[in-house]
C-alpha cells in the first residue's frame, strides 16, 4: 500500500548515550513501508504524481530540444551565429587586441574609410543605431564589431544600449563579451529578453598568455566571473576553439549552465594552437548532455592537416 500522507521532517536524535546510532521517530502507520531517508540539505521530496509530471516535461523539452539543435546545426559554418536575424551596433571597437580578430581585420581594411572606422577600431558610440526599429521575435546580435562590456567602454554607453532594448520587450537580444564579470555591474538593469554570453576559447590560462592570443581576461577569470552570475538565460560560445583540456572545459561549462553552446573552428587561417578533431568531437557529444550544442566550423586542426600532406601520421 503506498503511503498517502505528507512527509514529515524529523530530527535524527542519538540512539543513545554508547549508541553510535541516530533514530528518527515516524508516524504508526508508515510500519511496514519502505522510507527513504535523506538530508534536506542535499535532496528535494516531491510526491509521485508531480514526480512523473516533471520527467514527462523533461522528456518532452529533450525532444525539442534535438529537433532544435538539429535545425541550427543546417547551417552551420556561418560566420554569424545562426539563431541571429541580425545585428545591431550602437557600439563599435575594441582594444582586447584578439588575434584572431575578424573585426578589426575588416575594420582595417575593407571598412576602413567608412566614417566608424577611420581612426581603427577604436570604441566609439553610434547615434544612428538608436533610431533603429526591432520586430517581434526578432534575434538581435548587439555589438558583433566590438565588446560592448569590455572595461573600456564607459558605463553610461551601455546604459543607454540596454534602455534602448527596453523599448523591445518582444525582441530578444544577445550580448558577448570576452569580459563576463562586468555583467554583475548591469545585473539590475538587464531586461528579461537578453541572453548574456561568453566566449572561451580554452580553459588553458598559460596557452592563451604563451601564444599571445589576446588582452581580454585570462579563460579562468572569465569561467569564474560567468559561473558566479546569476541569470537564467546564459549562452556560450567556444569560438574558435583553442587546445584545451576535456574534463576542465566540460565541467567549467556545467557548471555555468548556458541554455545553448556554439563551438568551432578558427576561419581565417591564423595558425592558432587548435585540438584535433577528434577531441573536439568527443567534446561536443559530452556537451551535449548538459546543453544545446550548435556546431559552427568543424574541421581538423590547420597542424593536421598539414601533417597529411607532409606525410606524417598522427600519433595516438
Amino acid at each position: 500500500m503506498s503511503i498517502k500522507a505528507e512527509p514529515v521532517i524529523r530530527k535524527v536524535f542519538r540512539a543513545g548515550n554508547r549508541d553510535r546510532r541516530g533514530r528518527v521517530n515516524l508516524p504508526f502507520s508508515w510500519i511496514g513501508e519502505k522510507v527513504v531517508v535523506a538530508s534536506d540539505g542535499s535532496y528535494v521530496v516531491v510526491c509521485r504524481e508531480e514526480y512523473e509530471r516533471m520527467k514527462r516535461i523533461l522528456e518532452n523539452s529533450s525532444v525539442l530540444m534535438r529537433l532544435f539543435e538539429k535545425l541550427l546545426n543546417t547551417s552551420n559554418g556561418n560566420k554569424m551565429f545562426s539563431i541571429i536575424s541580425r545585428t545591431w551596433n550602437p557600439v563599435t571597437g575594441c582594444l582586447h587586441g584578439c588575434k584572431y580578430c575578424w573585426a578589426r581585420r575588416l575594420a582595417e581594411t575593407k571598412l576602413r574609410n567608412s566614417p566608424r572606422y577611420r581612426g581603427g577600431f577604436i570604441p566609439r558610440i553610434n547615434e544612428k543605431e538608436f533610431n533603429v526599429k526591432f520586430s517581434e521575435g526578432d534575434f538581435i546580435f548587439v555589438s558583433d564589431m566590438g565588446d560592448l562590456f569590455g572595461s573600456f567602454i564607459p558605463r553610461e554607453w551601455i546604459l543607454r544600449v540596454l534602455a534602448y532594448i527596453r523599448k523591445f520587450p518582444e525582441t530578444y537580444f544577445l550580448l558577448l563579451t570576452k569580459n563576463p564579470g562586468r555583467y554583475t555591474e548591469f545585473i539590475e538593469e538587464f531586461p528579461e529578453n537578453v541572453i548574456l554570453g561568453m566566449t572561451i576559447e580554452t580553459n588553458k590560462d598559460n596557452l592563451y598568455l604563451e601564444h599571445g592570443i589576446s588582452g581580454a581576461p585570462a579563460p579562468s577569470t572569465r569561467y569564474e566571473s560567468f559561473k558566479k552570475l546569476d541569470w537564467n538565460k546564459k549562452f556560450i560560445s567556444i569560438e574558435p576553439i583553442l587546445d584545451f583540456d576535456p574534463e576542465i572545459l566540460w565541467r567549467w561549462i556545467d557548471e555555468i549552465r548556458p541554455i545553448m553552446t556554439y563551438i568551432g573552428y578558427d576561419n581565417y587561417n591564423n595558425r592558432l594552437p587548435e585540438p584535433p578533431l577528434s577531441k573536439t568531437l568527443k567534446l561536443i557529444e559530452k556537451l551535449r548532455e548538459i546543453t544545446l550544442v550548435v556546431k559552427k566550423t568543424i574541421r581538423p586542426a590547420w597542424n593536421e592537416i598539414l601533417n597529411r600532406h607532409l606525410g606524417k601520421v598522427e600519433e595516438i
